[in-house]
Order: C-alpha cells, then sequence, then structure tokens
C-alpha cells in the first residue's frame, strides 16, 4: 500500500490586541507550497498592525515550516520594525528556532542614486580611482617590503629555503614559457621585417632592416612582449593559486601552524620570476632576430651574410644590456601584483575572478609604465 499523502493545510495568521501589544496567532503550513498564501497573510498582517505597538508573532501553532515559510516571517518581522511597530517571533521547536536563526532576513543594499550633475559627478569618479590607485600603490610597498623581508630571513638562515618549490616554480615560469614565447617573437620579429623592407624599399636601403630589426627587438620589443606574455600567463596563475588556497582558508591554517604565508607561497613564486624573465628575454630577443632574418631574407632578399653583418654593426652591448636590466624589475612588479592580488581574493568565485583579471591588467598596465620610465632614464643618460 502506498503512504497517505499528507494534506498541506494552508497559513493563517490571526491578530489579537491586548493592552497596547498585538498578537499574531500563525497556524498551518508556512511552507513552499502554500507561497502565495504565505504573502498574502504576511502582508494582511502588515497592513492588520496599523498602530506603533510592540508585536508578538506567535508561531507554536505552525505545524510545517520550511525556509521559504522562515524567510516571509522573517521580513515581516523586520517589516513591521520599519513601520514603527518592533515584533519579535515566539518559537516552541527547537528545529523552528534553528531554521528562523539561519535564515534571516537582510534588506538588500540601497541602489546606486542617477547621476544629476554630470561634470561634479565625474570628478568624484576620478577622484575615487586617484584614491584606490594610491592605496594599491601604498599596499604594492608594504607588500615588497614584506618580500625583502622574507628574502632576507631565508638568506640568514631563519628560514628554510625550499628550492623544490623554486624548482617547480621556475619549470612553470621558465620552460614551459619557452615555446608561447618563441612561437610568438618570431612572428612579431618577422612582422616587423616584412614592414621594413616594405618601407624601404622605396629609399634603396633594404639592408637596413637589420639595424632597425637590432635595436628594436634587443632593447625594446623583447622584454616587452615577454613580459606582457608572463603577465598574462604566470601572473594569473599565481593570483588564481593564492587565492583558492586563501578561499579554501589554507593560508590562515599556515599561520595557524605558525609558518610565515610570504616565506612558503610568495618567495619561491617571485624568486623564479626574477631568475626566469631575464632568460626568457635572451630567448625572446634570438628568436625576434631569428624571425626577422628569415622574412628579411625570404622577401626582401637580404643574404644572412649581409643581414648578420648590418646587425653587427649597428647593435652595441649597451642595446643588449638596456633590454636585460628591464627585466627583473619587470619581473618583480608582475610577480607582487600577482601575488597582492591573490592574498586580496574574498569568499567568493566572483571575487578570484574578478581579481584575477585585475591582475594581469594591473600588471600589463606597470609593464609598459615601467619600460617608458627606463626609456626616458637611457636616454636621458645618452646609453
Amino acid at each position: 500500500m502506498r503512504p497517505k499523502r499528507r494534506l498541506t493545510l494552508k497559513p493563517d495568521a490571526v491578530l489579537h490586541r491586548a493592552e497596547g501589544a498585538v498578537v499574531v496567532d500563525l497556524s498551518g503550513d508556512w511552507s513552499a507550497p502554500n507561497a502565495h498564501e504565505c504573502e498574502a497573510e504576511a502582508a494582511q498582517v502588515l497592513a492588520g498592525v496599523k498602530e506603533r505597538a510592540a508585536v508578538t508573532l506567535n508561531a507554536r501553532g505552525v505545524a510545517r515550516l520550511d525556509t521559504l515559510g522562515a524567510w516571509v516571517l522573517s521580513r515581516l518581522v523586520h517589516d513591521l520594525g520599519e513601520q514603527g511597530a518592533p515584533a519579535t517571533i515566539t518559537v516552541t521547536q527547537p528545529a523552528h528556532k534553528i531554521l528562523f536563526e539561519e535564515v534571516r532576513y537582510r534588506p538588500l543594499p540601497e541602489s546606486h542614486r542617477t547621476r544629476q550633475f554630470l561634470v561634479p559627478d565625474m570628478l568624484a569618479d576620478i577622484g575615487k580611482v586617484m584614491v584606490d590607485a594610491m592605496k594599491d600603490l601604498v599596499n604594492g610597498i608594504a607588500f615588497l617590503g614584506s618580500f625583502i623581508a622574507g628574502c632576507i630571513n631565508v638568506i640568514m638562515g631563519r628560514s628554510r629555503f625550499r628550492f623544490a618549490s623554486l624548482v617547480a616554480q621556475l619549470e612553470r615560469v621558465g620552460l614551459r614559457s619557452v615555446p608561447i614565447i618563441v612561437l610568438i617573437s618570431m612572428l612579431v620579429g618577422g612582422i616587423i621585417a616584412q614592414q621594413s623592407v616594405f618601407q624601404l624599399q622605396s629609399f634603396g636601403t633594404v639592408s637596413f632592416v637589420a639595424d632597425l630589426l637590432g635595436v628594436l627587438v634587443l632593447r625594446e620589443l623583447a622584454v616587452l612582449l615577454t613580459s606582457i606574455m608572463i603577465a598574462g600567463r604566470t601572473g594569473s596563475s599565481f593570483t588564481a593559486e593564492l587565492g583558492s588556497m586563501k578561499m579554501r582558508e589554507e593560508i590562515d591554517a599556515l599561520r595557524t601552524m605558525g609558518l610565515d604565508p610570504i616565506e612558503i607561497l610568495v618567495v619561491p613564486r617571485i624568486v623564479a620570476l626574477l631568475i626566469g624573465l631575464p632568460l626568457l628575454t635572451f630567448i625572446s630577443s634570438m628568436a625576434g632576430l631569428f624571425g626577422g632574418g628569415v622574412v628579411a631574407m625570404l622577401y626582401g632578399g637580404v643574404s644572412p651574410e649581409v643581414f648578420l653583418s648590418r646587425l653587427q654593426n649597428a647593435i652595441g652591448i649597451n642595446t643588449f644590456v638596456v633590454g636585460m636590466v628591464k627585466a627583473p624589475f619587470m619581473a618583480l612588479v608582475i610577480g607582487v601584483i600577482a601575488c597582492i592580488e591573490g592574498f586580496a581574493v574574498s569568499g567568493s568565485a566572483e571575487s578570484l575572478g574578478a581579481r584575477t583579471t585585475a591582475s594581469v591588467v594591473k600588471s600589463i598596465f606597470m609593464v609598459i609604465v615601467v619600460d617608458g620610465l627606463f626609456a626616458m632614464f637611457f636616454a636621458s643618460i645618452r646609453y
């Protein structure tokens, strides 16, 4: 025999007034199948309590209560309080009491006001952006100080350095990035060579493509391309990893065990970037020159001997040094920003995605800013 299906009782709310107070006796099933009836009864109670008096919702007669019913009654308590009638709920069943504590109505945040004054609002937005940028700068300097302190602790022997972690990060940062760095650098070098040949043909100086390509690739393009690729590939990975650990409270667990997350998680990653990015920049330079030389030979008719001869005469040691000097600073900027955004992740997946996106955007922006500062510096000292 099939078990008899339980009849659903309609929710009911009866008001009683006595000695300046209002008592509302609740009965029936305050559950999802009676959603419309629950809303109607709550609205009737709210409309019936017009005086400013204490209201008691007596839920002892409620036969069945689920999340929806508890939320509707909790919202009723909030609405009565907003109306000037402070309300409380009287519950006898422990399960109902726990449900009311867990399912508590919280008003939605107020929507943003409409813009009435365009220019002041725009200035206010610009000011907010500037304040946030200043906060990011201060946080970055503080985090950089923590990283330097962690490195000093490792050097002084106060903390055991984990070479296995460094090697693992070097493999991810350096070795696994080589194919994409080589491919992109060869393609960009070839495109620059093709455009240079196309423009120099009208002057009859096609062989000068080696001069343009050598200076551009070694001085600016290789380190910039490599840094942008690493910011998008490795920086986002660092942020996602640290953010996931923050969400799972693994970082708090490290602190509980007396371990410093900076020394355990940050130092190996940034040190791997400081080692790997200069090496990748050198590989990118060679790949860009090779790709440009192949295109110059096939498209412009420049022989390898002429290309190498012009390249040797056009570039000096300073051209190579300028590009390589920038690489560690780019690595430091990318690593610090990626780790800061990772530690700033809160407990939601939305926050993880937003912080990962912010990490990539901020890293690429700062890489370009640092490159511009170095360009002005080396131009001022004529190096």
